[in-house]
């Protein structure tokens, strides 16, 4: 599952980051990015605003989105990875 946040939707409320800190952070300019691996990925629009969320996180970053007031937090699912093998 991968993670990113359209910037211009968010009305920097953190809530995100006090549901998972470990892939949301809010930089000086008051917004939420996505992290990865601790190091934000603020390339808002671009291919490299898009962050791994690691398996232990995922409910939280599912979480974070439905509690968003500014329904700005994206997630997309790798289909191969998440149907069973025929």
């Amino acid at each position: 599952m991968r993670v990113w946040i359209d910037q211009d939707l968010c009305t920097g409320d953190g809530l995100c980051i006090d549901h998972c800190p470990d892939v949301f952070v809010q930089l000086e300019d008051g917004i939420a990015y996505v992290a990865e691996a601790g190091f934000p990925l603020n390339d808002p629009g671009g291919s490299f605003s898009l962050a791994w969320v690691p398996e232990r996180n995922i409910q939280a970053v599912v979480d974070a989105a439905e509690a968003c007031p500014g329904e700005c937090i994206f997630i997309e699912i790798d289909r191969r990875q998440a149907l069973p093998a025929a």
